[in-house]
């Protein structure tokens, strides 16, 4: 068991004939006695200390665990966030491929379907005139008949009768 202050100031030592001097003793025992309690009193300053620093070295272990747990955390969220951001564009690019899809074979369908009305608007006029041409042709051989000439004269005659 080390020895305290106290220990050292109650020590007593026997005496005997041509003894050291008891003062002279005294004042060294004193001297060390304070020595000794400004070490007690200096290593339990520096244990204080220490355990203050292990504290602070234990809490900034701590943060620094944390900090790499929540590096590694927002790391994986990053890679999960970009992962799905290419999932999502590529969902883009089809959804948006199909529709580029839809509106060409819409488009065709609609192109076809106006050259199949050009084409029908075409034969019907076609049709028209070959009607139109055959009745002029009508109309005209009837104006080329020789009846008309014959109304002609007879009206001819009515007129002179009229006058007459």
């Amino acid at each position: 068991m080390p020895l305290s202050p106290l220990d050292i100031h109650n020590k007593e030592f026997s005496r005997r004939l041509r003894g050291y001097d008891e003062d002279e003793v005294n004042e060294f025992l004193d001297q060390v006695i304070k020595d000794y309690e400004s070490l007690i009193r200096e290593n339990k300053e520096i244990q204080n200390q220490m355990l203050n620093l292990q504290e602070k070295l234990n809490h900034f272990s701590n943060i620094e665990e944390t900090l790499s747990k929540t590096i590694i955390v927002a790391q994986e969220a990053a890679d999960e966030v970009r992962n799905n951001a290419k999932k999502e564009a590529q969902l883009i690019i089809k959804e948006a491929e199909k529709n580029a899809d839809r509106i060409v074979n819409d488009s065709l369908n609609k192109s076809r379907k106006v050259a199949l009305e050009v084409e029908e608007l075409k034969k019907q006029a076609s049709i028209y005139r070959a009607r139109f041409r055959t009745l002029v042709e009508a109309q005209l051989e009837l104006l080329s008949q020789d009846g008309w000439d014959s109304l002609d004269s007879s009206r001819d005659s009515e007129r002179e009768l009229l006058r007459g």
